[in-house]
Formats: structure tokens, sequence, C-alpha cells
């Protein structure tokens, strides 16, 4: 194996995005990703015997795909990485068992990673190669090496996380988590009280774009003084949605029109605004001064904006990895397992399965200790 430059293919199934992903050390060569938000999308939300089987579907093709774009074949890998959880348990068990066959048929190590630390590790990858600049040609070359500690606030449809982050292979500390729906949930079930489409995050973007976010103050979840000496660091949005159903049936109640962009304006600021205070009290409790953002919600344009606004007042460096790695991808599985192998770390034996409770701090499974 070339523990310089490890040729990895990473598999991300925790969703409903089938990511295969390959990178050669740090050098992101192919990025694929086969969604099966279409087939959701009719429900409302994501079906997890639905995306399960999107999985089965996809996988071999986005597999030939990527192998294809990074122009390499299955044999020259040096290694097969996987994410083991958090995530749907039926989808993570395509994954895992796709993974698992491909390492034993190949006679490759395995590395089976966490899901949310390879949100991390998509920051790290370098973009500044010509099959990166062909994948995505509007994203900048990585911001340098991750410097340590840093501060990791992920954002998604599953999981809104803050982290502290010591070292991207084996110290990753969990500060708080959503104590019930992620961000991302909260956007998807705002849209549909709004009667906008599926997903919420892109419509409730758009519509509060004309919209006044001044105009109605929701309330800001675990933000009051009692709250923040338990909670400081959590996060709670299910109160925030229940605020904007009960606003939106007064008005409808009333017989007035329901004004749609100012609603999506006020939900959108609150949200932003709690997840930004946190994470930016995270930084100065621990003396950080610098918060990386990951995770899909990430693409959402007035949450990038506040949060390079308030961290440069605060003077907190901020690193938001391309949008094209922000959403799940199999590359920054492939990521992760390259600073494994980099770092020394030996690969998982196949004793691990689907896990869609894995803690962050277990960011591999299973290693072979022996």
């Amino acid at each position: 194996m070339n523990r310089a430059e490890p040729l990895i293919l990473g598999i991300e199934t925790s969703c409903d995005e089938t990511g295969i992903g390959i990178v050669r050390g740090r050098t992101l060569l192919s990025n694929t990703i086969a969604s099966s938000m279409d087939e959701h999308a009719r429900y409302g939300g994501v079906v997890p015997e639905v995306a399960a089987r999107a999985h089965l579907e996809a996988l071999e093709p986005a597999i030939l795909a990527a192998l294809a774009e990074a122009d390499v074949a299955l044999a020259d890998l040096d290694a097969v990485a996987v994410t083991s959880g958090p995530g749907l348990a039926g989808a993570l068990m395509v994954g895992v068992g796709a993974a698992k066959a491909l390492a034993v048929s190949l006679e490759k190590p395995l590395y089976a990673v966490n899901h949310l630390v390879g949100h991390i590790a998509a920051d790290i990858l370098d973009l500044d190669s010509p099959a990166a600049r062909a994948l995505d040609p509007a994203a900048a070359p990585a911001a340098g090496a991750l410097e340590y500690p840093t501060v990791a606030l992920l954002v998604s449809g599953g999981h809104t996380s803050l982290l502290l982050v010591r070292d991207l292979t084996s110290d990753v500390e969990l500060l708080g988590e959503t104590m019930d729906d992620a961000a991302g949930e909260a956007f998807d079930k705002v849209a549909r009280l709004l009667g906008l489409p599926y997903p919420g995050g892109p419509e409730i973007d758009r519509a509060a774009a004309s919209g006044d976010p001044d105009a109605i103050r929701f309330p800001r979840g675990l933000s009051r003084a009692s709250d923040m000496a338990a909670h400081r660091y959590d996060f709670s949005f299910s109160g925030l949605k229940t605020a904007v159903a009960r606003w939106v049936e007064q008005r409808e109640a009333a017989g007035e029109p329901v004004p749609v962009a100012d609603v999506a304006a006020g939900f959108r600021e609150a949200v932003v605004d709690v997840l930004v205070t946190k994470a930016l009290a995270a930084c100065r409790d621990f003396g950080v001064p610098r918060l990386l953002l990951g995770g899909g919600v990430i693409a959402n344009r007035r949450l990038r904006e506040v949060a390079l606004e308030r961290a440069a007042a605060e003077g907190v460096t901020v690193r938001i990895p391309p949008l094209s790695l922000c959403t799940d991808n199999g590359a920054m599985i492939a990521a992760l397992a390259a600073e494994l192998i980099m770092s020394g770390r030996p690969p998982s034996t196949l004793r691990f399965g689907a896990d869609s409770t894995l803690p962050v701090t277990e960011i591999q499974v299973a290693e072979d200790v022996a």
C-alpha cells in the first residue's frame, strides 16, 4: 500500500444519496453522486425503504462512473472506505455490504468510518488539480492543512452537531447536538407548512430572498439564560417549527393572506441566529479562533453570510468546503480513510455493521488492533 498518497474508493449511503468518491492522498479524483431525492419528493421527506432500494440500484453504476472519471481500475486501489454510521440503518447496510464485498474480492484493506467526521474531512481535499477542477470548476483550492483545535458545526437534514476537533483521526468531541428536529428537517417541515416543495432548504432560501427577516420574530430555541446553562451547545428546532405553524394558522383563521416570503425570512433568520450564536460561543469558550462549517444546509446563503460576518467581528476564521462536498458524498469518506492510513492507523476488521446511532467519537469502527 502507498501510505504516502493512498488511492482510496469511498462509499457513502447514509441517507438518500449514493456517493462514490475516489481520492489519492488529499487530491480529489472523482465525486460521483446518484440522488434519489426525486423519488422521496412525492412523500415530502426521505422514506428509508425507498432510499435503501435506490442505493441497491445505483451503487454499481456509480462505482463504474467514479472509476472512469478518476481513470483508475479497481485493482489500482490501496483500500476501500465506507460509512458505518450514523444514518438510516437500511441505507447504511447497502453500502456496508458492498464495501465488504469489494474489499474481500479485491483483497484490499477496508476502513469503516464515521459519517459526521467525514464531513470535516471534506474540507482538507485539495481541489487544485486538473481532475478536481473538471469536477467543480467554481471550487477554490483547499485552504491549507486543518489547524487544531477547530470547532466544527455540521448541519444537514438528519444531523445538527457542534464538535471540538483536536485531531481528525483520533480526537473529536461532541459538544452538543439537536434534541429533536435537525435544522434540515425543520426547513422541510416549515416549507410544507408554507406550501413549498421538498426539499425545503432551497425553497425556503428562495422565498426568503424577497422577505423581511425582521417582520416576524420567531423564537430561538434553547437560547434563554436558563437553557444556556444546561444546553449551551445543544439545539432544538421543534418549538420554532410549532411557532411558525401557529402563526400561519392564526392568519388563515382570520382570513388573512400568509406573507410566505416574510415567514420564510423570519424562520430562516431564527435558525441561522441559533446556529451561529452557539458555534461562536464554543469558539470563545474553548479559545479556538477557527470554525469549520459542513453539511448540506451550509448551502443556505444566509447561513454562510451571517457566519462569515459575525465570525470576522470576533476574530474567528471560517472554513467552508466547496458546496459540492458539503452534501453527503463518497469523497469525504475516502478522504477520512486516507488520513487514517497516512497517520498509520490499521484497517477495520469485517466485524462491523451498520450503526444508525454511531457516536461521533468513534471515528473509525472495528479497527484491527491485533
